[in-house]
């Protein structure tokens, strides 16, 4: 297992140990103590799995009183995967970090409580685990604009099919003031 920093610090990119033989495979897709060893701290308390057709985007998502931290892992098919900076007095505020990951590499990526996240689907489907920080609460989800030009990030793709929710979605600089500080 391969722990990679990225330019965003806290957010990690994951290589995972693969064991392949003529049944099929074998992965470790989380242990505590070698994660925790490498900076992503725990503890997870909640595991969410989607199942996206290609071209959907979700995102970009956070909460803004309870943020999560969230280790993102494909379990089938191919996605790019985005982690923005969105703690205010951050040095990396706004930056955002793109990767593709990809069941067949086996990758993973954390991205840490105080960023929002968002994927969208490359293959002709993906299938989605992510184990988050902490509980989800409908009452302080924030759905940020997927292609908010403050942020700039890149998306490989012009058209995403989007939920409601995500086509509505807010620019960065219209909650700031409502953004959790990070803890000191």
């Amino acid at each position: 297992m391969k722990f990679n920093p990225t330019p965003l610090p806290g957010v990690i990119e994951i290589e995972l140990d693969v064991y392949r033989d003529p049944r099929g495979y074998f992965l470790e897709s989380y242990h505590q103590k070698k994660y925790a060893d490498a900076g992503i701290p725990g503890p997870f308390v909640q595991d969410n799995i989607s199942r996206s057709n290609k071209g959907t985007l979700r995102g970009l998502h956070a909460q803004l009183s309870h943020p999560q931290g969230k280790l993102v892992h494909v379990m089938t098919g191919d996605i790019w995967d985005v982690a923005v900076d969105i703690r205010p007095e951050s040095p990396t505020y706004k930056k955002w970090h793109g990767v593709t990951l990809s069941a067949q590499k086996a990758t993973q990526l954390y991205i840490p409580a105080g960023f929002a996240h968002g994927f969208c689907v490359l293959s002709d489907v993906a299938e989605v685990s992510y184990k988050c920080t902490d509980l989800y609460d409908p009452a302080n989800e924030l759905h940020l604009l997927w292609n908010d030009p403050d942020i700039g990030n890149r998306w490989p793709m012009k058209d995403p099919l989007l939920s409601a929710k995500d086509a509505a979605g807010i620019r960065l600089r219209d909650i700031k003031t409502k953004l959790v500080k990070s803890p000191s």
